[in-house]
This record gives structure tokens, C-alpha cells and sequence, in this order.
């Protein structure tokens, strides 16, 4: 029996004797090296192979583990400007998944940004593709040291990065990962055409984003009916005929037909129904 084999064996007995508990930190360690090490690859993979072949229990399964809410402008700004540490109750509200749900404040907090990794996975990717923002310790040392794109943010220069993506017609969102500390740890800025979340959800039926809490409303006596809001929401969920109308069911709350609207008629309203609204100005 070569060394090799034995090695082998003996990392599986190990993983028997250490216990179910220690054996998920093992591999949620191993498994957030290669997604925060490989990220381009990683996505790639995840868009381009896993999303295709998922049945409804698969897409289950990802989404409790992976998953974003959306953001209006206001939230994400909010996320990057807190100056204070504090501590979320009733999260489960805010992220209606069962796992990877833990908000860490620590203000202010530590900001890097390096390559999209969903603009990386596409074959011509809208620019600019230096747009993903990882927030906190100690996700923001491990991006700086292992991804040559990578750099560090002020709080204004993020903020600054913030206001230019929603200007560019894209949305933000908070993202989660049970492998990365069961916590939100990336604020993604990206568009329709590339984001992997985006396209899990409206093509492949995919549960990972949660509603940003709002909800999109047309004041049709300003609405020219001019179709912009449909041609640039992300999931679809805005028809024009005499003036645009929004399916409840499909609106996520971002934001981006509000920004683009030329005429100002579309605006964002709470609804409660859509869910609460993940503003760190109000917790802790």
C-alpha cells in the first residue's frame, strides 16, 4: 500500500473520530478557502454548470445557503457608513433563510473592492468589473492578500463606488454564506445581464435573493410610458401599455427603474408584506 493511500485513510478516520460538529468547521474552512481563493472560478462554475442541472430541492438547498437581499441606495450607503458596533435581533425577519444569517456591526467597518466575479463568468461583461465590495474582518485581509485586483476603500470611496453603480442602472445586494462564517460578509453592485443571483432567480426559479422590504409604484399621471423601467428592471417585473404597471409578486425592491425613470414616476414605498427592510440605521 503506497504512502500515498495511507495518508488518505488516514485523513477519513480522522474526519470519523473528530465528530459531525468539527467535521462542518473542517470542511465550511476548506470550502470558504476555494470560494474566497478561486472566486472567478467558483462563480463560473456556479452559474455556468450547478444552476442548470438543479432540481426544485437543489435550488432549495443553495439558496438557504447562499443568498442575498436586495438593497435600496439608501440601505447599501447605510451598511457602509455605520460608525458604531451593535448587535441584530430577529434577523430571521430580515433574511427569510434558515442558514448563513449573522450581521456583524463593527463600525466603521473595514471596505475592500476587487474583480466581479459574475462579470468575470461572462464573455463580454458590462464595465466596470471592479465593483465587488467585501465588508469586515477577516474577509477583507483574505481578498487584499489573494486577489491581485483587490484594494482598500475609504468609507467615501465606497460610498462614492455606491452611487455610481445605482447611476449605472445597477442594483445592490447583501450577501450571505453559511461557509463564510454563517454571515454577511460582499455588497454586490452589479447588473441584469451578468449577475449570477439575478439569473438564478429569473431563469432558473432560484430563491436566493430576498426582497429589499419596498415595493415599486407608478404615478401614472407622470408616467410617459416611454418603457425604460421595463427595459432595465432585473426580474422583470415591469409591463408598459398606457403607462407602466408593477407584478407584485416579481418586484424586489431595488430601486434601479426609480433611477432611470426620465419623468420621476417611479418611486419605492415599505410593504410590509414584502418583508423588513435590512437597515442598519435601526438595529443595534
Amino acid at each position: 500500500m503506497s504512502i500515498i493511500l495511507y495518508i488518505f485513510c488516514g485523513i477519513i478516520l480522522t474526519f470519523w473520530v473528530i465528530g459531525k460538529r468539527r467535521r462542518k468547521k473542517i470542511v465550511d474552512l476548506l470550502h470558504a478557502y476555494v470560494y474566497g481563493r478561486w472566486t472567478n472560478k467558483y462563480v463560473h462554475t456556479l452559474i455556468h454548470r450547478i444552476f442548470p442541472r438543479l432540481k426544485p430541492e437543489g435550488k432549495k438547498y443553495w439558496s438557504d445557503h447562499y443568498h442575498g437581499k436586495v438593497l435600496t441606495p439608501e440601505l447599501a450607503e447605510a451598511l457602509i457608513t455605520h460608525d458604531h458596533d451593535g448587535h441584530v435581533h430577529d434577523l430571521e425577519q430580515i433574511i427569510p433563510y434558515p442558514h448563513a444569517r449573522k450581521l456583524i456591526l463593527k463600525g466603521p467597518p473595514d471596505v475592500a473592492v476587487f474583480d466581479c466575479a459574475c462579470r468575470h463568468a461572462r464573455e463580454a461583461p458590462c464595465q466596470p468589473i471592479q465593483v465587488c465590495m467585501v465588508v469586515g474582518k477577516p474577509f477583507v485581509e483574505f481578498i487584499l492578500k489573494n486577489h491581485k485586483s483587490a484594494r482598500r476603500l475609504t468609507q467615501t470611496e465606497a460610498v462614492e463606488l455606491l452611487k455610481a453603480e445605482y447611476e449605472r442602472g445597477h442594483l445592490h445586494s447583501a450577501w450571505f454564506k453559511d461557509a463564510m462564517g454563517d454571515r454577511f460578509y460582499a455588497i454586490c453592485n452589479c447588473c441584469k445581464c451578468c449577475c449570477g443571483g439575478i439569473e438564478a432567480m429569473v431563469k432558473y426559479d432560484s430563491p436566493m435573493m430576498a426582497s429589499s422590504g419596498y415595493m415599486a409604484v407608478v404615478d401614472e399621471e407622470v408616467c410617459s410610458a416611454c418603457e425604460t423601467c421595463a427595459d432595465v428592471c432585473p426580474f422583470n417585473a415591469v409591463q408598459v401599455s398606457d403607462a407602466a404597471s408593477v407584478n407584485w409578486d416579481a418586484c424586489m425592491g431595488c430601486g434601479v427603474c426609480e433611477g432611470q425613470c426620465p419623468t420621476g414616476a417611479m418611486s419605492l414605498r415599505l410593504d410590509e408584506q414584502k418583508g423588513i427592510p435590512m437597515d442598519v440605521r435601526l438595529l443595534g
